[in-house]
């Protein structure tokens, strides 16, 4: 198949800040052979009316990400399923990207890395100092482009999960035999964190959910969620060229994992 459908499956929710540039991003993505499926759970903004504006298959589903991209999915007519969460914009050889090597290469999936976008505040660019020191990690990975057949045979994502379901969905898939990869394109996160108490409420919040993928994966999420990444000392030159961001991530690690930890130990206990 010389140019295959991809169906993009944009999941949203009072997203009204970032869904304009989202789909924006994707309709000027240099591959033009896709469809946009975006999945809302009954937002209370103008999410629905600027989704209109870019695409006529729009949809109302829930309660949760999981949920919606697997109804998306079932709505979809593509080769490849591609979950773009609608707070990222993409670089315009995204998808072109992902075919070809797709294609190419005879895989089944593909890791798109994403970062932080650009002038968002302190607290964004220590993400994004973070994130890109995780680039070409084996465990901080987890595939958003993926072929439909992929999709069917895993049984989609876990719609028990909230925060850690593409992780969850990257261990079916890997563990089911798929073959992925990665394409230098990148998307960009625009729902950053402003300040430190939105980290500890995102994170409180994401902690509580973490206890399933805790207990389905042990030994791999204990991996996954440990304060000192193996990914942060092989990059530790990058830090200390950066020392204020180096100092910043600290603060932010112990923010999260204070809340998480909080919030882990609240729904292990009263639950």
């Amino acid at each position: 198949m010389k140019n295959p459908l991809v169906s993009v499956i944009v999941p949203s929710y009072n997203s009204a800040n970032f869904i304009e540039s989202c789909l924006e991003s994707l309709r000027n993505q240099s591959y033009k052979n896709i469809e946009v499926i975006v999945v809302d759970r009954n937002s209370k903004d103008e999410s629905l009316k600027i989704a209109k504006n870019f695409t006529n298959k729009i949809y109302t589903h829930g309660p949760e990400r999981a949920a919606q991209i697997n109804f998306g999915a079932k709505k979809a007519k593509g080769k490849y399923l591609y979950r773009v969460d609608s707070d990222f914009v993409l670089e315009k050889d995204v998808i072109k990207e992902c075919v070809e090597k797709a294609e190419k290469e005879e895989l089944d999936g593909i890791a798109v890395h994403n970062t932080s976008a650009e002038g968002l505040g302190f607290w964004a660019d220590v993400r994004k100092l973070e994130r890109n020191t995780y680039r070409e990690d084996q465990l901080i990975v987890a595939v958003r482009f993926f072929t439909k057949r992929a999709w069917e045979k895993i049984g989609g994502f876990d719609e028990t999960l909230y925060g850690p379901e593409d992780y969850d969905f990257h261990n079916r898939f890997v563990s089911s035999g798929f073959k992925w990869g990665r394409i230098k394109a990148i998307e960009r996160h625009l729902g950053e964190p402003r300040s430190l108490a939105d980290i500890w409420k995102k994170h409180y919040f994401y902690g509580q959910q973490m206890v399933r993928y805790f207990r389905k994966y042990p030994a791999i999420a204990a991996m996954q969620f440990i304060p000192v990444r193996k990914s942060y000392l092989q990059n530790i030159g990058v830090f200390l060229f950066h020392p204020l961001i180096f100092l910043g991530l600290i603060v932010m690690t112990v923010v999260k994992f204070t809340a998480g930890g909080l919030g882990f130990l609240k729904t292990l206990v009263f639950r």
